[in-house]
């Protein structure tokens, strides 16, 4: 099994709510097709870099998870199947790509540690 991370923004002109919703849906179908689902970090609302179906906002959501290649081809036809989803990004992560995760990943931990601390 190959490890892999998705990123892809989910329409600005939706509730939060709905939102969460096509997240879960991309989660689930992940679980159900025997994914193994590492990590998922929600980004939140953010500029676009340029504008996309008019657009300038999107939410950004990102999930690193191990598969076998083939579900990647049909995670993709389901992102462009569903119309909340204006761009997406599915890399294949190389050893180095999975360390440098894992570190950033430790790093946001302590970061948040050390916010409660001070609070």
């Amino acid at each position: 099994m190959n490890q892999y991370e998705t990123v892809f923004i989910v329409t600005p002109v939706l509730s939060e709510d709905q939102m969460k919703e096509a997240v879960k849906k991309f989660s689930a179908y992940l679980k159900e097709s025997g994914a193994e689902i590492v990590h998922e970090d929600n980004w939140g609302l953010r500029k676009l870099a340029y504008p996309i179906q008019k657009k300038s906002t999107g939410f950004y959501h990102l999930i690193e998870f191990k598969c076998e290649g083939d579900l990647i081809q049909r995670m993709e036809t389901e992102f462009r199947r569903d119309e909340r989803i204006i761009r997406f990004l599915t890399m294949k992560m190389d050893k180095f790509a999975i360390a440098y995760a894992i570190m950033r990943r430790k790093k946001m931990a302590d970061q948040a540690q050390t916010q409660k601390v001070e609070e």
